[in-house]
């Protein structure tokens, strides 16, 4: 389109000398080399009484009027309205299921505007007001009442995804000044940021992924949450600068940064807790069943888990018991019931590490002794005996494991030190710098196009598609670093026809558990603390998986261990006395 109309003008650019013509949405021609716009303007025929059945078949009303630079105006909820298509889109593409955007995702955050009155409401009385004053500037206002809210290009269904605001607000609030303009590219995004947390949820870009693990959770989908963290900070799913997907018509600049832009990784817990906030917002019901059958049941995760961390299958069993012992393998305990503050939320990834964890003192105790002196009796029975396979050797297990993790730990240290926090596209905090800012850009694409074919740097080579596994381990190595199929013979005796562990004793991480109320947490770990290193490095292996700290896995792992010993036990005072139960 923009080559027919701009065949004909054969002017070469007055800043870089190129003839490279397109056209903006004003009708003027601007050069594509250099961004820079010119005084010419294409003569057009007036096309203002043609039927655009495009908009019509979205919405009832007309766009927006355009503002002088051709941008149209937007609202906050309509760039976050953006931002969960394009996240939902990278998780369908994930192989998530299709349902997930138009039928559960949409329906959460059509709720969400409607209760927060941003949208399928009557806005309040005085909020006008407030919008209007986005930078303390006198505005003029159009009172056009067939004008209307229109959101054609950001919804999330193409079929029924348009905002119904109210029109008094949006023709009241169509035409802001020039110098309310210059504080944000959004209509009301200096009064989004002064509007108070307390009367409602404002929304913000750590929320949309609450969102997305919302529906993934009422969808039941194969994705815990540390997945989605981990997709999100590998860049799969949109997130970091996912403001460079607006379109061309959405200016985001000045207080619109502060509200898209993210200069840090999402955190688990901050995450979590807005999901449990909107769910309760919402007023949603009891989620769908989180049976055995189910991929967040304890007894599946810990399956992906025991196969990641490369530990025997016989684990699963003992797994399993500890499930069903306590009974936190019960639907009920495991179904989510927003509002119910009489159960605790569970965390099901954090709770099958914590598992394996306790399995894991279990059998070998941990603490710096008796796991050695299991290892090298498997050891030397390896060596005399090659019937029944191999028996599992702990020191043998940590030396591959160490070595792997620490190899995995310094790439992703050093690919977070790497990271460039400037996107793509450039960011203006004011109109008038945009023409500078623009040519600053291109002048270092250009320096660094020419530097790189200078020393013959090479492109990086196209992410490898993402997996629910970060280490993986095959049986079919010949060194002998998987230990999935080794057996637990050597740490076992039958009694009572029951296999138990020979080691009857166990030393729990905390005698009395804190309340979440009073200090956040129910336990207290640090490096510093005076554990065993073996638990300390068992704990940072499922923190690595998870890319959570290691105090949440600990913390659950001391809630198991209560429910798991009824009897008073007493904490272990310092580890070389050898304390047993």
């Amino acid at each position: 389109m923009d080559e027919e109309a701009t065949r004909d003008f054969n002017e070469r650019c007055a800043q870089c000398s190129e003839v490279n013509w397109g056209l903006t949405d004003g009708g003027r021609f601007y050069c594509r080399s250099c961004h820079n716009v010119t005084e010419r303007a294409r003569e057009v025929v007036n096309t203002d009484f043609i039927t655009n059945t495009r908009v019509q078949t979205i919405s009832k009303g007309s766009r927006k009027q355009e503002k002088n630079d051709g941008a149209y105006e937007w609202y906050v909820c309509e760039g976050f309205q953006l931002v969960l298509k394009k996240q939902a889109e990278a998780l369908e593409a994930l192989g998530v299921c299709p349902q997930m955007k138009d039928e559960v995702l949409c329906n959460f955050w059509r709720c969400y505007l409607q209760k927060s009155k941003q949208a399928y409401c009557i806005r309040p009385a005085g909020e006008t007001v407030k919008a209007l004053s986005v930078c303390d500037s006198s505005t003029e206002v159009d009172s056009d009442p067939e004008r209307s809210s229109l959101l054609p290009l950001l919804s999330l269904s193409e079929s029924e995804g348009d905002l119904q605001t109210d029109n008094s607000f949006a023709s009241s609030t169509s035409k802001v000044s020039e110098s309310a303009s210059m504080c944000s590219g959004s209509v009301d995004g200096g009064w989004y940021l002064k509007k108070s947390q307390k009367e409602k949820l404002r929304m913000t870009m750590p929320m949309t992924l609450s969102f997305c693990y919302m529906a993934l959770l009422w969808l039941r989908e194969p994705m815990t949450l540390s997945d989605l963290l981990r997709f999100v900070v590998e860049g799969h799913i949109p997130y970091l600068n996912v403001f460079q997907h607006f379109p061309e018509k959405m200016k985001l600049y000045g207080l619109d940064l502060r509200i898209f832009c993210v200069e840090s990784w999402p955190a688990y817990e901050e995450v979590y807790n807005k999901m449990l906030e909107l769910a309760v917002f919402l007023e949603l019901p009891r989620f769908p069943d989180i049976t055995d059958s189910c991929f967040l049941h304890p007894d599946m995760l810990c399956m992906k888990y025991l196969m990641e961390a490369n530990l025997p299958d016989e684990f699963h069993n003992w797994a399993c018991r500890v499930v069903k012992k306590i009974g936190i393998g019960d639907v009920d305990f495991l179904t989510l019931v927003p509002g119910n503050k009489s159960t605790r939320k569970v965390k099901y990834d954090v709770l099958a590490a914590a598992v394996i964890v306790v399995v894991l003192k279990l059998l070998f105790l941990l603490d710096d002794k008796y796991e050695w002196l299991l290892s090298d009796f498997a050891g030397e029975r390896n060596k005399n005996s090659k019937e029944g396979g191999p028996y599992f050797e702990f020191k043998k297990w940590y030396k591959v494991i160490k070595c792997s993790l620490d190899e995995k730990q310094k790439k992703l240290d050093e690919e977070r030190a790497k990271y460039l926090w400037r996107c793509e596209k450039p960011l203006f905090y004011s109109d008038h710098m945009k023409s500078k800012v623009l040519k600053r850009k291109q002048m270092a694409v250009n320096l660094q196009n020419q530097f790189g074919k200078l020393s013959g740097s090479v492109r990086p080579p196209e992410k490898p598609n993402p997996s629910s596994f970060q280490l993986s381990w095959s049986e079919e190595n010949t060194d002998g670093s998987c230990f999935h199929g080794h057996s637990l013979k050597g740490i076992l005796q039958e009694k009572c026809g029951l296999l138990k562990p020979m080691n009857p004793d166990y030393w729990l991480c905390t005698v009395k558990l804190c309340t979440e109320k009073s200090c956040g947490h129910l336990a207290h770990y640090s490096r510093d603390e005076d554990f065993p290193q073996s638990y300390h490095f068992v704990l940072r292996l499922f923190s690595f998986l998870l890319r959570i700290q290691p105090s949440y896995i600990h913390d659950e792992v001391c809630v198991i261990e209560h429910k798991l010993f009824n009897k008073k036990l007493y904490k272990k005072p310092k580890y070389s006395t050898g304390l047993r139960k």
